[in-house]
């Protein structure tokens, strides 16, 4: 949650809390990494309200680097990885399991990159208005590439999927990013994971349909 330390961290307790009910939802060994979804959204939402309090007390600063790089490699570093690899770890056809593979093999790739600007180059967040924003001195040439291809690696799976529902979880997450980029870009690291969070929603509806369909055909 981007927008103080107190709605970040009731922001990743609700959402936690979501993310506990829609674990208790699941009914296939297939669905627990889609499942526990909103789980690693509640933990980035609270490690994000720690960066508040360090950033708010500088007695903290020592704890600075830490709860920033925390927050980025869930942002930037495991996002890309963990949807195609929910979506693929679900996905029953062979033929859309190909192309999923395609995304999470993007998905590392980026991931790989993100790990290794983010301990080679600095990274330093600072509050904005009702913001934080994650200022880094990565490279600039790379910057819009590396941020097309987390768009590709995290939302197309959603649209690729055969699983009942994830196209509308797809839209919502492009939607989101959309009103982030066009608003809020300085802060679109932050903002977006806010928006994104609040479409945990939509996971837990996704496999509380699918466990109801689940039990009435038994």
């Amino acid at each position: 949650m981007c927008f103080s330390a107190g709605a970040s961290f009731a922001g990743g307790v609700i959402i936690s809390a979501i993310g506990v009910a829609t674990v208790l939802k699941v009914h296939k060994p297939s669905q627990i990494v889609f499942a526990s979804i909103p789980l690693f959204f509640g933990f980035q939402q609270i490690v994000e309200g720690f960066v508040w309090l360090i950033l708010q007390h500088p007695g903290y600063a020592q704890y600075q680097n830490l709860a920033t790089h925390i927050y980025l490699v869930m942002a930037e570093v495991f996002w890309p990885v963990m949807v195609p690899l929910a979506v693929l770890y679900m996905e029953k056809d062979k033929k859309r399991r190909k192309f999923l593979w395609v995304f999470l093999t993007m998905g590392i790739s980026l991931s790989l990159y993100y790990i290794f600007c983010l301990f080679t180059f600095n990274v330093r967040p600072e509050i904005m208005g009702y913001h934080i924003e994650y200022k880094d001195n990565f490279p600039n040439s790379l910057h819009l590439i590396a941020f097309a291809i987390y768009l590709i690696a995290s939302i197309t799976p959603l649209f690729i999927s055969s699983v009942k529902r994830t196209h509308l979880l797809g839209i919502l997450m492009s939607l989101s990013c959309l009103i982030t980029i066009i608003f809020f870009t300085q802060y679109l690291t932050s903002v977006w994971c806010f928006f994104a969070a609040l479409i945990s929603i939509v996971i837990f509806w996704i496999l509380r349909d699918a466990k109801r369909k689940y039990k009435a055909y038994r």
